[in-house]
């Protein structure tokens, strides 16, 4: 419809982000250590495209829409990733170890170091996770999902 904003708009989403971190500061330790984790989470040796798959991951796991509307608009602006298979197997790490609280298989590790992530990568991987953790639920918390 006319007027209404679509889904990726991108002042809809600065809105929708300014309103979430507003809610936010309600626990000012909250955000801090959100924006903390954030950080270190983006300096991780995993990739852009492999980053944004995990971080997409919690949040449609978590239902988070604010999430998923917000990171969907960042994969979307890196552009095609070079191997979609790789980025698959980002995925289903993830949603493995969310499923598993962290005990994956050691076949489930394997198929995950056969796209050429490491045990690093790994371990990067639960940072993610419980980074957007903390913001999908508190998202889902204060009603800003």
């Amino acid at each position: 419809m006319p007027g209404e904003a679509l889904p990726h708009d991108t002042h809809d989403l600065s809105a929708r982000t300014a309103g979430a971190v507003a809610l936010l500061k309600e626990s000012p330790h909250t955000l801090d250590g959100f924006l903390k984790l954030s950080e270190i989470f983006e300096s991780t040796t995993l990739d852009a495209h492999s980053r944004e798959t995990v971080i997409l991951t919690v949040a449609a796991r978590n239902q988070c829409h604010l999430c998923v509307d917000m990171h969907e608009a960042k994969l979307a602006a890196l552009g095609p990733a070079a191997d979609d298979e790789r980025l698959e197997a980002v995925r289903k790490f993830t949603l493995q170890v969310l499923a598993s609280s962290g005990a994956v298989t050691d076949a489930e590790l394997d198929a995950f170091h056969a796209y050429g992530y490491t045990r690093q990568n790994a371990l990067e991987v639960v940072l993610g996770i419980g980074t957007y953790t903390v913001s999908t639920f508190a998202n889902r918390l204060t009603r800003a999902a």
